[in-house]
């Protein structure tokens, strides 16, 4: 059994989000729209696209296009950095507080679904186990990338 670990961690931000975009349908959301405004009122505001795109794990140029159609929509505001005018920082505007406060309750509903039958313990113990594979992946990666390429 053990072999099918990797499939299910694989598994669930797809099984996650799917659940979360068909509850957030009745909003007009696409999953690039709600994620990208969810990761930018987590991280708070006035960050650069380039550290928003890190964290939702996309590339700067598909992040570029989803803003784009945020700030035609009202919900967030591009403004150039004081010290580089070629960077950008996102801010979200008061237009878009109120549809946050709709997806968090949708995202906080699924994940106590989701949850349900596991102990804060279990939590706990869970976060510690993914913090350690994590961990492992991030080194294996960083070892990979300073060493030579392998051949197959």
């Amino acid at each position: 059994m053990p072999s099918t670990i990797g499939f299910r961690i694989a598994r669930l931000p797809h099984l996650w989000r799917s659940i979360i975009d068909r509850r957030l349908a009745p909003l007009g959301l696409t999953q690039t729209r709600w994620v990208t405004l969810y990761h930018l009122w987590k991280l708070g505001e006035g960050n650069p696209q380039c550290e928003l795109a890190r964290a939702i794990g996309v590339e700067a140029p598909s992040l570029v296009r989803t803003l784009g159609q945020l700030e035609e929509q009202g919900l967030v505001e591009r403004r150039a950095c004081d010290n580089d005018r070629r960077s950008k920082r996102i801010f979200l505007t008061p237009a878009a507080m109120p549809l946050l406060e709709q997806i968090d309750n949708v995202v906080q509903a699924a994940r106590k679904e989701m949850l349900v039958g596991l102990s804060e313990g279990d939590l706990e113990q869970l976060d510690k186990w993914l913090a350690l594979i994590e961990s492992n992946g991030l080194a294996i990666q960083s070892k990979d990338q300073e060493g030579p390429a392998a051949t197959v």
